[in-house]
């Protein structure tokens, strides 16, 4: 993959803003249920599923 080229007169910066308490308070809250969902997933057995060969 190459570089990208600005064009003129165009900036490609940008500024972020900080997040507020309510953002952040949000995201750590999705992050908490979306760990919590991945454990559970993986301490599940996997059902081995056997499939004919050809």
């Amino acid at each position: 993959m190459g570089l990208i080229r600005e064009p003129k007169n165009v900036d490609f910066t940008v500024q972020s803003q900080p997040w507020t308490k309510e953002e952040l308070f949000d995201f750590r809250k999705l992050m908490t249920e979306l760990k919590a969902k991945n454990l559970v997933r993986k301490t599940q057995p996997k059902s081995k599923i056997k499939t004919p060969s050809h």
